[in-house]
């Protein structure tokens, strides 16, 4: 039992999970009457099963007692998204220390419709052209100001390559803006997005942008959005729109209040009081500050010097900066930062939270170690097969952790039999002299995106004739990929018939070839080609026409009807009456 009884006026303060017997010890009652009260209201459970903080309470009030969400007493094991959403509703459910907080904006639509030049405006920057070839190759977050109220943006990718990007960016927006361009209507990437926001329930305003171009039609943009099962305001149903064009600055005050209305509407609220939870939007490691991770908070406030869990890392807030650089003290809900102190880069898509002694040893102890396996005949036969197959070894290094994630998406998509694509190392960062040894031993080739060798790694490469090829933009990256395993493909052999001889005379049978006499029964034999000797309609042999005369004279071909002398250049032995068919092979390069 407790050591204070809880009483009626106190909340007892629950983790987001609780087995079955630790809370009939927090709410002072027998193991076996809590199971009894659970039965009754449906819920079957013994008393090791874990119970979730809503069930929690339903059952304190069964008992007349009141319950709140103890944010130190959540369960140590790290979040996943879907579970942070969970803490978050119930944190929405029960904590008494809701603010209003910024509205998270997420950006979506097909490729050139105008998200980036929407958040450029909306900034007053120039993000777009700092983006190689013009789109957006990576997640970029952004805060706006309205009135005296903020609006925290995030722009995704909309190529299909960045698909998991994109559906991380919807993930974690509280609101999203489809864009949808006037002159363009829509189009496969917006179809993919309209299916995700639909699935998710995700408030979504439409903005239907470049209602300035020509050819601009915004009945034909809303009459598609509605076969896609996206029904706007007036058009048969309750989606919000906005007429805008983002290059010239129209409509955009509207679509911010169209925004703030939505946010309104959602009572958008954390708890600022609590330590910090945030997401990772993108990581990389940066050669001078380490480690940097960009950090969306969802709740509570992020402090400097504060110690932190990011999956596996652990570290400590050295430094925050807010979206445009500057220094700051804390970071509050809704912020998009940039956070220093971290050993290793982490994954996209990780919680942060803030660290306590407790959740510290858990890690040390539970510190995965490497894994030793027995050999057994079936898996040294698979390890020789696998060293027979013909592969192209890459080492595939990147500017953050998301355009890594995109790339090896896309990596995925090249489909061969023949050769097999293999990342033998991989890693956010600039190109090492680890990256040149490992290179050297794993006889592959450097790709870096948006990332370039160091001094000491190029020199290495030099040295050692390693190849690095580095790329701005992605598609380049990708062709050049697909170029060298297209290369490494044996090429395909067309054969053509060029035409038959009848065998009339042998004039010289020498060990590796022989002289004979015919008649081009039909088309023509030609010099250099190759010969398949035919005996009575089976092929016997192959070898090739070496030399050709006419009237004893040198030629290059003869044609069909006409008698004359070769050298047939084969082992295999030709008699009078065979048939030489003469053809010739051209090799065709393939591509993957």
């Amino acid at each position: 039992m407790s050591e204070k009884q809880p009483t009626k006026n106190t909340p007892i303060k629950l983790p987001l999970k609780i087995t079955v017997g630790d809370l009939a010890d927090k709410f002072d009652v027998p193991v076996t009457e809590l199971i009894k009260i659970m039965m009754n209201n449906g819920i079957i459970a013994n008393v090791n099963e874990l119970v979730e903080y809503d069930i929690a309470a339903i059952l304190a009030e069964e008992l007349d007692l009141q319950t709140e969400l103890d944010h130190k007493l959540i369960d140590d094991d790290k979040l996943d998204i879907d579970e942070l959403t969970e803490l978050l509703q119930a944190e929405q459910e029960n904590s008494k220390n809701l603010k209003p907080r910024p509205p998270i904006i997420t950006v979506l639509g097909h490729v050139d419709h105008g998200k980036t030049t929407l958040l450029d405006t909306l900034k007053k920057t120039k993000i777009a052209e700092k983006e190689a070839g013009g789109i957006t190759q990576h997640i970029n977050s952004y805060q706006v100001k309205k009135g005296d109220k903020l609006i925290t943006f995030i722009d995704t990718p909309g190529h299909e390559a960045f698909h998991s990007m994109r559906e991380r960016g919807a993930s974690l927006a509280d609101i999203a803006i489809l864009v949808v361009a006037a002159d363009d209507g829509v189009k496969p990437q917006t179809k993919e997005v309209i299916t995700f926001l639909l699935e998710k329930k995700i408030p979504t305003v439409v903005a239907i942008n470049k209602i300035d171009k020509p050819g601009a039609n915004i009945n034909r943009v809303k009459q598609e959005l509605a076969e896609e099962g996206l029904l706007l305001e007036g058009y048969g149903g309750d989606i919000p729109f906005n007429e805008i064009s983002a290059k010239n600055n129209t409509g955009l005050d509207d679509l911010l209040e169209t925004i703030l209305l939505l946010a309104d509407i959602n009572k958008l609220t954390a708890d600022y009081d609590r330590e910090a939870l945030g997401v990772v939007l993108e990581a990389k490691k940066d050669s001078q500050k380490g480690a940097l991770a960009n950090i969306i908070i969802k709740t509570g406030t992020l402090k400097i010097g504060q110690d932190i869990v990011i999956g596996n890392i652990t570290g400590r807030i050295r430094k925050i900066e807010d979206y445009a650089g500057n220094s700051i003290s804390k970071a509050l809900p809704s912020m998009p930062i940039t956070i220093y102190g971290l050993p290793q880069v982490p994954n996209s898509n990780e919680i942060l939270k803030v660290l306590d002694k407790k959740l510290k040893r858990h890690l040390k102890l539970n510190n995965p170690k490497a894994e030793i396996k027995d050999l057994d005949s079936s898996t040294i036969i698979n390890n020789i097969n696998a060293s027979l197959v013909n592969k192209y070894s890459i080492i595939l290094k990147a500017d953050t952790q998301g355009s890594l994630e995109a790339i090896e998406q896309i990596l995925q998509t090249i489909n061969s039999k023949e050769i097999v694509l293999k990342i033998i190392q991989k890693g956010v960062g600039p190109i090492t002299e680890k990256d040149i040894q490992t290179a050297q031993s794993g006889e592959a080739i450097i790709y870096g995106f948006n990332v370039f060798p160091t001094q000491s790694a190029s020199q290495s490469a030099e040295k050692t004739n390693t190849n690095i090829k580095t790329f701005r933009i992605i598609y380049e990256l990708m062709e050049d990929i697909k170029e060298e395993m297209s290369s490494r493909l044996a090429p395909e052999i067309k054969r053509t018939d060029l035409g038959r001889l009848k065998v009339l005379a042998i004039f010289k049978n020498m060990k590796k070839s022989m002289v004979v006499g015919g008649k081009v029964m039909n088309g023509k034999t030609v010099k250099g080609e190759f010969l398949e000797v035919l005996r009575d309609k089976e092929v016997v042999g192959s070898g090739k026409l070496a030399q050709l005369q006419h009237n004893k004279e040198d030629v290059s071909e003869v044609k069909e009807n006409f008698e004359c002398g070769l050298t047939f250049e084969g082992s295999t032995k030709i008699e009078v009456g065979d048939t030489l068919l003469c053809y010739k092979e051209e090799e065709i390069k393939r591509k993957i």
